[in-house]
């Protein structure tokens, strides 16, 4: 279902050509019909052992080494080799005899004891490596291009289960602005429903302290011309030109989703978006930045009935986990910005009742390392901005290289067994998957299993299956479920 990118290209070249390909397959879905599930299948959903799902994504690439899963710990000094580097940070204790993590995620490591530690992820070699395709194949499944839009997986929820309150939106995105941040064309790529129609793609809140405002008509305008200019709305859409270039199906799915929208406005279920209703102390807590607050803001949605919720730290090339450069010193930054909040939303849930039917997990689309792009054979080119082989200054100290031969996800509920460790990377570089290497299908049948969802589900798109592991070969981790 995918044609290969030659690695050789320019990385304009290859982003051009994602793009286009991307494109293509956004017009295909656009015009396609109601997806429908494939004939003759007997498909037997699972059990689910969650009701709702949180992502806390780790956008730009989180080093395993420098966060969950430490390894040799070489402390700064001038004229040190790179190739002496495979942690900056040293391994604390966490409430798991067994299980030891990077200094800075203190608070991530008093709840280890309710998590299961996965450390044996694995990502497949596409050359050369952009953070665009690396994210699409995490939330779609799916390498690409495609030949259709790839939905997310959590419109796969949306979609499959349905909304678990008919008010929420069942799938929201926090704290990604998707214009004016590089590459926001990419990002509008993964960030959809795919085929699957408007109505099961992400409600999206770029800045969590104002998500109150997406919920509430503008000001000044009473009820009544608000309505007015939602009728209107809904006819100029049902009217528009482009209709001729979308199926009945999709438009009617744009419309239903509008009409999702504008219910909400109206129910007591958008005071969830609210974070002044929270007691300030609770928001101090959660307060260490956007992120901190997007966590704040999912646990509200979930409470209130949200089916999936994505909080990401946000990618921008370059910035945060794209620690091409003066990596330590960011990670050491983003250790405060994230290891609060995580523990603080596992400890809220769980307070609530609310953790054992809440997958959380905290991912990345890869790993780093501070000589090796991609994984041991990979023609993956070095786009380290600093490339030397004596570090002279704190800049240089850090994994500026994308790695993708063992990658870390951390469980939390769902189902999941408590105080597991499962996978193990090599002790020395290369830092290699050697124990139990989990596919990002596998990872994936892992999640919908958890949700209720069977792998091998199937819809007929363009008359051949999609499913909801790539080809339906996903396999669940049976070992960690509880």
């Amino acid at each position: 279902m995918n044609d290969a990118f030659d690695p050789n290209l320019p990385k304009d070249m290859l982003r051009r050509e994602f793009l286009r390909r991307l494109g293509a397959a956004t017009t295909a879905a656009w015009i396609s019909g109601a997806p429908q599930p494939v004939r003759g299948s007997a498909i037997r959903h699972p059990e689910a052992k969650a009701d709702a799902c949180i992502l806390l994504w780790m956008a730009g690439g989180m080093a395993a080494p420098e966060t969950l899963d430490p390894k040799r710990y070489a402390p700064f000094e001038p004229g040190m080799r790179v190739d002496s580097v495979l942690s900056t940070f040293p391994a604390i204790d966490t409430a798991v005899d067994h299980i030891k993590i990077c200094q800075g995620l203190e608070n991530i490591a008093s709840v280890m004891d309710r998590a299961t530690l996965i450390r044996s992820v694995v990502q497949p070699d596409l050359g050369s490596i952009l953070h665009s395709r690396h994210q699409y194949h995490w939330h779609t499944g799916y390498v690409p291009p495609v030949t259709v839009a790839a939905p997310h997986l959590g419109s796969w929820m949306a979609k499959v289960l349905g909304p678990r309150n008919d008010v929420m939106p069942p799938f929201i995105n926090i704290g990604q602005r998707l214009e004016g941040v590089g590459e926001k064309e990419e990002l509008k790529a993964f960030t959809t429903a795919g085929f699957f129609g408007s109505e099961y793609g992400p409600m999206n809140l770029p800045y969590p302290e104002e998500a109150a405002t997406a919920v509430r008509p503008p000001e000044g305008m009473d009820a009544r011309r608000f309505a007015d200019r939602n009728r209107l709305f809904r006819q100029l859409v049902d009217q528009s030109p482009q209709r001729d270039y979308a199926s009945s199906y999709q438009q009617q799915s744009l419309i239903r989703s509008m009409d999702n929208a504008y219910r909400l406005l109206s129910a007591p279920e958008r005071n969830a978006f609210d974070l002044e209703q929270e007691p300030i102390a609770v928001r101090e807590q959660y307060d260490t930045g956007r992120f901190g607050r997007g966590c704040l803001l999912a646990r509200r949605l979930v409470e209130n009935g949200a089916r999936f919720v994505e909080v990401t730290t946000e990618y921008v090339p370059f910035l945060h986990w794209d620690t091409h450069a003066n990596g330590h010193a960011t990670v050491d930054r983003l250790h405060g910005e994230i290891d609060r909040p995580i523990a603080q939303l596992v400890l809220d849930l769980e307070e609530r009742g609310l953790l054992e039917r809440t997958l959380v997990i905290v991912a990345a689309e890869f790993s780093r390392d501070a000589l090796m792009e991609g994984k041991p054979g990979s023609e993956a080119r070095d786009q380290a901005t600093h490339k030397v082989d004596v570090i002279t200054e704190t800049t240089h100290y850090g994994l500026h290289r994308h790695f993708t031969g063992g990658t870390s996800v951390l469980l939390f509920g769902g189902g999941m067994k408590k105080g597991f460790l499962y996978g193990k990377t090599a002790e020395e570089r290369p830092l290699i998957a050697v124990e139990n290497p989990v596919s990002m299908e596998d990872l994936h049948a892992t999640i919908y299993t958890a949700m209720g969802i069977n792998p091998e589900t199937a819809f007929d798109v363009e008359k051949r299956p999609f499913f909801a592991t790539k080809d339906g070969h996903g396999k669940p981790l049976t070992a960690v479920f509880a």
